[in-house]
């Protein structure tokens, strides 16, 4: 039988918020237990500098964007005869309606910003290598999750680019072989995306993947606090032979309450500030944030001359776009190559360079038999499923880019180049030179990833710190 906890009790002089605190704590100790292990003894190291703001952003981002997104339900009509008009009376008739939408979808836009921001800094710092792994794989899940979220809210205004945006999303599951056109009639519920899909997603946007995005992100927080935080030295501060004080506390670390509370409040005030601004007097950020043709009524019967998806999308949608026919034997290529390579110089034993060689040779028959559309699908999922594998990519003695070889920077920076433009392609109508630039970012894509146990171990590191540098500021 558990034993009771005892009471702690105040003298009877104490303030009346001492004493409020006391009865509480005394009828709620949990949530004092997990301030204490999360906040005010939870040490972290005491070097993080700006690139750490991000993540406390993204969980800003998502109050505001369930918030928000409460107070419109309260008035939005999921029908395919109403949607439009629903959004339009939220916008004209209830007050302040204007802005709760326009927090929402600049929300959007807002959350991939600090989510792509808090991902490049996790690339940038090792923060996915040993014994982070779980952290990073529910960072990538909960960017999957976000992906899935943003797509399903898409359709919901129900405009021209939603609807034909979401026409396209979904008519490419049907190249799925064999269960494709049966997938995508289930994700549909209907022939075409009509009242049906609106409903289904609505459903999705409102209910279970928020429920799924919240449950990760507590996972991501309880994963991150059990193995403590990285730095930008990535060197643990915990641990055997670590420097700690009197009272066992690292002394590489601070408390997280109060000083890095203080340091995300700057960081949250700089973001609002941003962030109002776009708010109140560019909500369509350009027609980036909110496309043109989505303050237009959805019409089946009219297509817009071009369909793209939101920013945040583009560059999986280039690299989806770069698959041709001719991009299958560049692919092709690169599959004969690769197993040549594990076959010939790889350190394989003979077992495994014949199973190597069996799945190049049916790889290959697939991929010239099955149609490139497909490809181009797989493609894009692969893009996202990619980042899930990269801390058993990474092979580089040194886990922060500050000890890596000097050139490490320069492949860094062309990845995020790369990226951008991958993203501004995917915003423009398809051309034949732009059909090119994305091919070949598209292979520079996954040959960052996939060459990285390579590359990543050449040249010499910079010797690493015993201890974090850090300068008081």
């Amino acid at each position: 039988m558990a034993a009771y906890r005892e009471f702690k009790e105040v003298s009877p002089n104490a303030s009346v918020g001492a004493k409020t605190m006391n009865w509480l704590e005394n009828r709620f100790p949990t949530a004092f237990d997990a301030y204490r292990v999360h906040m005010s003894e939870y040490y972290a190291p005491k070097n993080f500098n700006f690139w750490y703001i991000f993540g406390s952003l993204a969980l800003l981002v998502l109050v505001i964007q369930i918030v928000t997104g409460i107070f419109l339900v309260m008035h939005y009509k999921p029908d395919a005869a109403k949607a439009f008009e629903s959004v339009e009376y939220i916008m004209r008739d209830v007050p302040w309606g204007w802005l709760i939408r326009y927090m929402h979808s600049t929300g959007a836009s807002a959350f991939f910003v600090v989510v792509y921001l808090h991902m490049f800094r996790g690339l940038l710092y090792g923060s996915y290598r040993k014994p982070r792994e779980l952290v990073w794989i529910f960072g990538c899940a909960i960017f999957l999750a976000l992906m899935a979220e943003a797509f399903m809210g898409y359709l919901l205004p129900w405009g021209q680019m939603s609807y034909w945006g979401a026409q396209v999303i979904v008519n490419l599951f049907s190249a799925i072989p064999f269960i494709g056109p049966d997938l995508a009639l289930l994700i549909r519920g209907d022939y075409v995306v009509g009242d049906a899909t609106l409903n289904r997603f609505f459903s999705f946007h409102v209910i279970a993947v928020p429920l799924v995005l919240l449950g990760l992100v507590v996972a991501h927080l309880l994963a991150l606090h059990d193995v403590g935080s990285n730095n930008p030295d990535g060197i643990e501060i915990k641990g055997p032979g670590k420097p700690v004080d009197a009272n066992g506390n690292p002394l590489d670390g601070v408390p997280f309450h109060p000083y890095y509370t203080v340091h995300d409040i700057l960081g949250v005030s700089i973001f609002l500030f941003i962030f109002s601004a776009i708010v109140f007097f560019a909500p369509e950020f350009g027609g980036y944030f909110l496309e043109y043709n989505n303050f237009i009524p959805a019409d089946p019967l009219k297509t817009p001359a071009h369909i793209a998806p939101v920013w945040y999308f583009t560059p999986f949608y280039s690299m989806l776009r770069a698959i041709t026919t001719e991009m299958m034997y560049v692919l092709v290529a690169c599959v004969v190559l690769g197993a040549g390579f594990g076959v010939l110089k790889g350190r394989l034993p003979g077992i495994v360079k014949g199973i190597v060689l069996v799945a190049a040779v049916v790889g290959i028959a697939l991929m010239l038999a099955i149609d490139a559309k497909f490809w181009g699908v797989v493609v894009m999922g692969a893009a996202v499923v990619i980042l899930f594998f990269l801390p058993w990519l990474d092979h580089s003695p040194a886990r922060s880019i500050r000890y890596r070889p000097d050139w490490h920077k320069w492949v860094y920076a062309v990845f995020v180049i790369n990226f951008v433009i991958l993203a501004y392609l995917g915003v423009q109508p398809p051309s034949p030179i732009g059909e090119r630039v994305s091919q070949v970012g598209t292979l520079f894509y996954f040959g960052f990833f996939l060459l990285m146990p390579w590359w990543s171990r050449l040249g010499t590191p910079k010797p690493v710190p015993e201890r974090v540098t850090f300068a008081p500021h």
